[in-house]
């Protein structure tokens, strides 16, 4: 069997991480250390599953995600309370803790790619299917709005409707289903929603926060070219607050301006074209192409999310800025999830043992 290794996707991968470690030393070279180990973490989980063997351990995908739902399970009878969330399993005898609905991010793109490598679309799949494969995405989605922890529950919904819209779903589906949601919104504000999201939703629409407002100096005050380390003073008199994580868009644009803005845009734009177009090369390979896609949709809902609320553009939620804000599980997901893709570009042999072309 041919090893192959896409060393354009490691190339796309550099220029963020890069820009992550020049801009988190200037903020804090305490977080410029932590930031490094991060990587080196990463990297490390990334070459360890570029050599695991995971077209031949597709049956353990199932248990790896009920595996995941008993934790998130777990944290709604068990886990840790902070600031009002119950999102975290504290490990016992240790400091340490975790946070299930991180994990299930990569879980859910896993199964999904599981179900239809399983069960493939012919060519588009019908109601019974549909409901099936969203039984899976539902699950997760309500254990983890429940925590409360609305940004993350909707973001793997949109993936994981995401995916089965590029796969192929009935398009009278799609149409009952955007109904259906313009009918459950105003009742889910009304009586689902906790006070705390219906703030943010209200500050949105009506009064920018502190953080916003700050925010939105930021980047305006970058103007063409941006400032020097020494000028950018809404981070250097901490005036903008979470600029390592959160806001850590709105620092790069005071300190490159408009132009930075737009380079990194760009570096998004084909990091995303390049993942989604490997999907659609992958042909029959359904696994494959439901990672590449899944991993393409979380990368664009992550960056334009992150990037429209540092602008006002949308309500604030805790969504960092891919591979670029601080931050150890954000990162190492995505380098674990890079390197399943690395995986499976490098064993497709493996497909054409098995009659798949």
């Amino acid at each position: 069997m041919r090893i192959k290794f896409d060393f354009f996707l490691l190339v796309l991968i550099f220029p963020f991480i890069f820009i992550s470690l020049f801009l988190v030393n200037e903020i804090s070279h305490d977080l410029f250390i932590k930031e490094l180990i991060y990587i080196g973490i990463g990297f490390f989980l990334f070459f360890i599953i570029y050599f695991i063997p995971i077209r031949k351990l597709l049956w353990t995908i199932p248990l790896i995600y009920w595996l995941n739902v008993l934790l998130l399970l777990f944290v709604d009878f068990f886990g840790i309370r902070i600031l009002g969330a119950r999102r975290w399993i504290k490990i016992p005898l240790t400091h340490i803790t975790i946070q299930p609905s991180e994990f299930m991010k990569t879980t859910l793109l896993l199964m999904l790619g599981y179900l239809i490598y399983k069960y493939p679309p012919k060519p588009v799949y019908n109601l019974k299917e549909f409901l099936k494969f969203s039984i899976y995405i539902i699950i997760p989605f309500i254990l983890i709005a429940k925590e409360p922890d609305l940004g993350t529950a909707l973001i793997l919904l949109i993936i994981g409707l995401g995916i089965l819209f590029l796969v192929g779903v009935n398009k009278k589906i799609w149409i009952a289903l955007g109904i259906l949601g313009i009918l459950i919104t105003p009742i889910y504000y009304k009586y689902f929603m906790k006070d705390y999201q219906k703030k943010r939703i209200e500050n949105f629409l009506n009064k920018s926060s502190y953080h916003v407002r700050q925010s939105l100096i930021a980047i305006g005050s970058g103007g063409l070219e941006g400032k020097s380390k020494n000028d950018a003073t809404q981070t250097k008199l901490k005036f903008l607050p979470i600029a390592s994580s959160d806001f850590i868009f709105a620092y790069y644009v005071e300190r490159f301006g408009f132009l930075g803005a737009v380079f990194l845009i760009f570096l998004y734009f084909l990091m995303i074209f390049y993942l989604l177009s490997k999907a659609k090369s992958m042909k029959d390979d359904y696994f494959a192409k439901v990672m590449f896609a899944g991993v393409g949709i979380m990368i664009f809902i992550y960056s334009s999310v992150n990037m429209a609320m540092t602008m006002d553009l949308a309500p604030v939620v805790g969504v960092p800025l891919p591979m670029i804000s601080h931050g150890g599980t954000s990162f190492i997901n995505f380098m674990i999830l890079f390197g399943i893709l690395e995986n499976l570009v490098s064993r497709r042999d493996f497909l054409h043992t098995h009659g798949v072309k």
